[in-house]
């Protein structure tokens, strides 16, 4: 049986630390309020008790204290975490916060350097906090006598945070994702392939606050589904960060034939392309979701030259974020590699992307020939049947996701059977 954290005298909790949020003006609540719920919701199963604000930082209780790190781990890597500090909770008593400064101090093992610095968000205690600096560095010093301190740059750095009737000690801590809550930013589509490149900007956008519905653009009939399985794959990967509410797969195979048989072949990419985002332009609409978002690094492949990115911009009319649009593949690959995505994405899947792909694609189009080639072909009528055959798989990690009403009258069961349908 669990003791409460009310009823322990000291405790473990996980202290919350974020960065923009605290920028933030007269709403600066809204995005503290964001950040709870989504972090309510990435605890879920976890050994973590209640998530509540307190000044300055997010306060996430524990039903044991053994659970500490598991639950700053998970916590971590919710967008909007800057930092989360393992933390004891205890009285305003120096006899209490000097002894969690010493427990503090053993987790903090091995160093050479240490410094005390205590700060207090209210002024209903009457020691000051030069007075906690000096009381608290005292008893570690007595310690640990072959310690040096060292205030500036030291190896580890020992809070006394007095705070809202308790006194909060840390110094071990684990690096957040940082950014802004999921849920803060609206809602976009991201045009999600099983590569390396759109995982990653999906994930940067997340991190961003917006709000990810994903589209990803099959090469049925014409290949196999195994590309939509590791998109899947892709999205739950990206589960702890709650980016992903939706993922919409469309069978893309047969208009990629039809435009292959019809249009220049040098184009092919292209049309591809600007029908792709025609599509996710019209599944926006539907979503409510304000921006468009792609994996495009400039210059990476040919469809990505500065020309062909403008011809197919033109396609619509919707903004299109391109957060990779200044980084290399290497960097790309080591973002992959920490998000947890890199082993999906590196096996190998017939998709839309190497499907009817000409042998010399054109890599400076020139908007004239485009829209030319654009009207040879029934484009819209391309749009309203791709959307009539979407389908989609639903993630229950992204609590900021609300389904359009617009879809489910469409629809009523989108996913093909077999699939994980989330509702």
């Amino acid at each position: 049986m669990t003791t409460s954290s009310e009823e322990r005298q000291t405790h473990r909790v996980c202290l919350v630390h974020y960065h923009e949020i605290g920028l933030k003006g007269k709403n600066r609540s809204v995005f503290e309020n964001q950040l709870v719920r989504n972090l309510r919701h990435a605890l879920k199963g976890l050994p973590a008790g209640r998530v509540s604000r307190i000044a300055g930082h997010l306060l996430v209780e524990l039903e044991d204290d053994s659970s500490v790190r598991v639950v700053a781990d998970a916590t971590r890597k919710v967008p909007g975490v800057a930092r989360v500090s393992m933390a004891w909770c205890c009285e305003r008593d120096p006899e209490a916060y000097n002894a969690a400064a010493l427990e503090a101090l053993h987790e903090a093992e091995p160093f050479e350097t240490f410094k005390v610095h205590a700060h207090k968000s209210n002024t209903d205690y009457a020691a000051h906090t030069l007075d906690i600096n000096r009381d608290v560095g005292a008893v570690l010093c007595a310690e640990f006598p072959d310690k040096r301190v060292q205030m500036h740059h030291p190896d580890v750095t020992v809070t006394v945070l007095v705070s809202q009737g308790s006194a909060y000690v840390y110094a071990a801590g684990e690096q957040g994702c940082g950014g802004l809550p999921v849920g803060t930013a609206g809602k976009v589509v991201s045009l999600l392939s099983s590569g390396f490149d759109s995982p990653v900007a999906s994930w940067q956008i997340g991190k961003r606050g917006a709000t990810v519905v994903g589209i990803h653009f099959s090469g049925r009939p014409m290949t196999s589904d195994a590309s939509e399985y590791l998109a899947q794959d892709i999205c739950r990967a990206l589960s702890p960060a709650g980016v992903i509410g939706r993922l919409y797969v469309v069978p893309f195979g047969a208009c990629q034939r039809e435009i292959s048989l019809t249009v220049p072949q040098s184009l092919r990419v292209i049309m591809y392309r600007r029908l792709m985002f025609a599509v996710a332009e019209r599944l926006a609409s539907i979503e409510g979701a304000k921006a468009l978002v792609t994996g495009e690094s400039v210059g990476q492949v040919a469809s990505q030259t500065l020309d062909n990115i403008a011809a197919t911009n033109d396609a619509v009319t919707i903004p299109i974020l391109r957060p990779l649009s200044g980084t290399d593949k290497q960097d790309i690959i080591r973002s992959a590699q920490e998000l947890g995505t890199y082993d999906i994405s590196a096996q190998t899947a017939p998709d839309c992307c190497t499907l009817f792909m000409p042998r010399r694609p054109e890599t400076h189009a020139r908007m004239p020939e485009v829209r030319e080639a654009w009207e040879m072909f029934d484009h819209d009528g391309m749009v309203e049947q791709l959307i009539a055959d979407i389908e989609y798989v639903d993630f229950d990690n992204c609590p900021s996701y609300k389904p359009p009403r617009q879809a489910r009258a469409f629809h009523h069961e989108l996913a093909p059977a077999g699939w994980d349908v989330g509702r």
